[in-house]
């Protein structure tokens, strides 16, 4: 049995994806421990586009369980629209191969409403997607939220939501100057949506620890990245959950064992969206070639992504608190072509050297990265056409030699294009 945690070390958006539904090939369950539908995982197979936000990215495998976990906050009619839409492109959905925790909090139309409201009054944007994730996730902190085993059960839900919708419509109405939102209506898309979901409701914990026992391969899945997690992000920009390596374990039930490893997936550049401090950010014609060529759009939220060089104080900051074991690098086919890369080794600040990372939003607002410069190799032989490490241009292997040494970790896998079969394998994490 291994156990294998897959995230995300930047801002989010760095292929996970892809090396997740690359690594499910190898594991028997995939689960998503945390974040809801403002994730967006998109999958190539065979020049197919499949885009997912809620369901775990091992969907796409017929043998694998994927389970939605108590961490997930989840937006059921959301949920049952990607259910809907994978089923026309005959990719089943079924009891037996899908499980949602009974423990994971929904999120209601109310926590959308006070998302989008909030932001709306704020001077100074977050950059919220607005898809009810920090109202739901604060519900379940404050004691009033709403589970999936609440949901299941007409009597008692309907109840939990009468409560919830005059605390909300006391808002509504009263501080924000907006319409009340109308209970019957919840009531009947809710009884709709109870029948869709009834067979899904297990407790995953009970999964997670039989699949150990009989000695399956487990791969935790998270969403959005390490540099907005609620704790170690850059706050108070960041997503309203633990993106990290702990809020897996959290995030499941399922305790950690001598056999598991935690893989960060990267991009050999960086990117953000919305707003919050970022220190590589590029505002030139490189930024936004790589932008052109990396396609650099949300998946989640179709904004245009900030576009920088890889920035390895971060990285290390990353590496540090996941505990990580190996990295996965992705997008290296981005770079073909450019004359130099970049990658920021130190940064600046009033005169002094820092190596060390900060989530002082004020001291990374002033920072000045310090670069090393790296040849870049030409379009002469389409990366995406490789699948052998060797065969890479030679430029390429001592960028990645490079970071290697500099970070004190191996790097396993190499994506050189978006599709799952456009994948170097140096060494399998799961082997």
């Amino acid at each position: 049995m291994s156990q294998l945690i897959v995230l995300g070390v930047q801002w989010g958006d760095e292929g996970k994806g892809k090396i997740i539904d690359f690594l499910t090939e190898f594991t028997n369950i995939v689960v998503r421990f945390q974040g809801g539908g403002n994730a967006g995982h998109t999958l190539i197979v065979d020049g197919k586009k499949t885009v997912l936000h809620l369901m775990p990215s091992g969907i796409l495998h017929n043998k694998v369980v994927s389970l939605i976990a108590n961490g997930v906050v989840t937006d059921l009619k959301l949920l049952s629209e990607e259910i809907n839409n994978l089923s026309q492109n005959n990719i089943k959905v079924t009891k037996d191969n899908f499980q949602i925790s009974y423990n994971t909090h929904l999120i209601l139309p109310y926590h959308k409403l006070i998302d989008k409201y909030r932001e709306e009054r704020r001077n100074n944007k977050i950059g919220t997607t607005q898809k009810g994730i920090g109202p739901a996730y604060e519900d379940k902190v404050a004691r009033r939220g709403i589970r999936f085993q609440d949901f299941l059960n007409k009597e008692r839900f309907d109840k939990l939501l009468k409560r919830n919708i005059d605390y909300y419509n006391f808002q509504f109405e009263y501080y924000f100057g907006k319409d009340k939102i109308n209970y019957n209506d919840i009531v009947a898309e809710s009884d709709f949506l109870r029948e869709f979901f009834a067979e899904y409701g297990k407790d995953t914990t009970l999964t997670l620890h039989n699949a150990t026992l009989k000695g399956e391969n487990i791969l935790l899945e998270g969403a959005q990245g390490t540099l907005l997690d609620i704790d170690h992000g850059t706050y108070p920009y960041v997503t309203s959950s633990n993106t990290t390596s702990g809020g897996g374990i959290i995030g499941t039930g399922h305790a950690t064992y001598s056999q598991t490893s935690v893989l960060g997936v990267f991009k050999a550049y960086t990117t953000r969206v919305g707003e919050g401090p970022f220190p590589t950010e590029l505002h030139d014609e490189i930024g936004e070639l790589i932008a052109k060529n990396g396609h650099e759009v949300g998946a989640t939220t179709g904004r245009a992504r900030r576009v920088g060089w890889l920035d390895l104080v971060a990285l290390k900051y990353a590496i540090r608190i996941n505990g990580l074991t190996s990295l996965a690098i992705t997008k290296l086919d981005v770079l073909s072509g450019l004359d130099k890369i970049k990658v920021a080794v130190a940064y600046k600040y009033e005169g002094e050297n820092l190596n060390s990372f900060t989530n002082n939003i004020e001291i990374l607002n002033k920072v000045e990265p310090i670069y090393q410069s790296y040849d870049a190799w030409d379009n002469s032989l389409p990366l995406d056409s490789i699948r052998v490490y060797e065969d890479l241009p030679e430029n390429a292997k001592k960028f990645i030699k490079a970071l290697e040494s500099m970070l004190e970790i191996p790097i396993e896998i190499v994506s050189v294009g978006p599709d799952r079969r456009e994948t170097i394998v140096i060494n399998n994490p799961f082997r």
